[in-house]
């Protein structure tokens, strides 16, 4: 390992800087046997960990009613507790048309009647009602992620801290942010020029460039990523953070061809080499490459961060808030990640509110990355934020210091929309 390739995943995993498919190997042709046994016990005792700060609620707080409501393609979950309390949660619009029947058959229904005090119960209790447990995945966690951020926002205005506050100590008021190419058919040199147009307009000291077709797709243009992945530290200089997605492009032989490439050219981060649940290539990969390894925002089983973290197959976590289904499941993986030294990037998904959620829970990580994910300013939900502009300040977003989310969503708009029956 040289040391430069060393010092960049040190400096990716403490998380204090400034983040064609191919066939599983045979056992003959594999670079390092998969380990027989690895001792989990420290991010068993990290994932047993209580997150809602309970200690805030000497009262119970009943929740009366669990609505889901829609107007003009956007959706909210609105929480009341007995007491008159109100939560919102806007929804991940471009799922919930087709998950909304989960979300009022499956998982509303079971919250209500409910102390949101045992959020952390909860949100375990309902993989279990009326056998939830058979629809692991988006299409449960997302509606599950819904309802648990409407009810922090609501716990967040009787509390009156912010959702972060209530699921730990503030860490991060200033979230450095990253630059992103999400489109992939542009050649190398148009990808370039769209990545330093994105980057002038936040003055962001990191960006993330697409390579690879997304899981079996073929890369278009042909030879693409070879094209790009050299011109990318020559187009950015060496004050730049870079980082590669390539969406689990490849199968393990691919990804570690692909990955000697990006080592060479000092790339700092390779981002979800291979696909979600092909673990074995997860770990062939990390084992042969001295590149820091980042999950990607697909995966939906704790018990899969633990053997990912356990088994040292990633060094960066990248659950998503909505997919991962909720604050409280992706806590309990950031800390997994805590006890080996790396650090949580939290994936943004949707449309909506999904960044201002993001904030708040990155504030309360100890051990977020440098650089988080930006993709604009919400436009679709009309709202107020008396704190902060929103709007990155020479590549740093502000964190809203109001309670709950930390904005207001206009009145007015929530009242055009109407509560959806099963």
């Amino acid at each position: 390992m040289s040391t430069t390739n060393h010092h960049r995943r040190s400096f990716i995993k403490t998380g204090l800087a400034a983040g064609a498919s191919v066939p599983f190997l045979s056992k003959e042709n594999r670079a390092t046997p998969l380990p027989k046994s690895v001792d989990y016990t420290e991010l068993d005792q990290a994932m047993a960990q209580q997150v809602l700060k309970r200690e805030l609620f000497p009262e119970p707080v009943m929740i009366e009613s669990c609505d889901l409501l829609r107007y003009n393609g956007n959706y909210i979950v609105r929480v009341r507790s007995t007491d008159g309390a109100e939560g919102y949660c806007v929804g991940h619009n471009l799922r919930m048309p087709h998950l909304y029947p989960i979300q009022l058959t499956l998982v509303n229904p079971y919250f209500i009647g409910k102390d949101a005090r045992e959020l952390d119960q909860l949100v375990e209790g309902v993989f279990m009602y009326k056998n939830n447990y058979k629809y692991q995945g988006y299409t449960l966690w997302i509606p599950v992620a819904t309802v648990e951020i409407a009810i922090l926002d609501m716990l967040g205005r009787i509390a009156q801290k912010s959702m972060g506050k209530l699921i730990g100590d503030i860490h991060n008021t200033e979230i450095a942010i990253y630059q992103a190419n999400n489109n992939r058919g542009r050649s190398a040199k148009a990808s370039i020029e769209r990545i330093k147009e994105l980057k002038a307009e936040t003055n962001a000291k990191a960006v993330k460039f697409k390579i690879g077709g997304r899981r079996s797709n073929p890369e278009e243009p042909t030879g693409r990523s070879e094209r790009l992945i050299p011109m990318m530290r020559e187009a950015f200089g060496d004050d730049t953070t870079i980082y590669a997605d390539c969406n689990g492009s490849y199968g393990a032989t691919e990804a570690i061809r692909i990955g000697k490439m990006l080592q060479e050219h000092n790339i700092d981060l390779f981002e979800q080499p291979v696909p979600t649940d092909w673990y074995e290539d997860w770990k062939l990969t990390a084992d042969a490459l001295d590149i820091p390894i980042a999950s990607g925002g697909g995966e939906v089983s704790l018990r899969n961060f633990r053997w990912l973290i356990g088994n040292e197959a990633v060094q960066m976590v990248q659950q998503d808030l909505f997919y991962f289904g909720g604050m409280i499941r992706c806590m309990k993986v950031a800390r997994m990640a805590a006890t080996k030294g790396y650090s949580c990037v939290p994936h943004i998904s949707g449309t909506g509110l999904g960044y201002i959620y993001m904030m708040q829970f990155v504030s309360a990580l100890p051990n977020a990355g440098p650089y988080h994910e930006f993709k604009g300013l919400s436009t679709e939900v009309p709202f107020e934020c008396k704190t902060s502009s929103l709007q990155p300040e020479n590549g740093i977003l502000h964190l809203p210091s109001g309670v709950g989310s930390g904005v207001e969503i206009d009145p007015d708009f929530i009242d055009k929309h109407k509560i959806m029956k099963v």
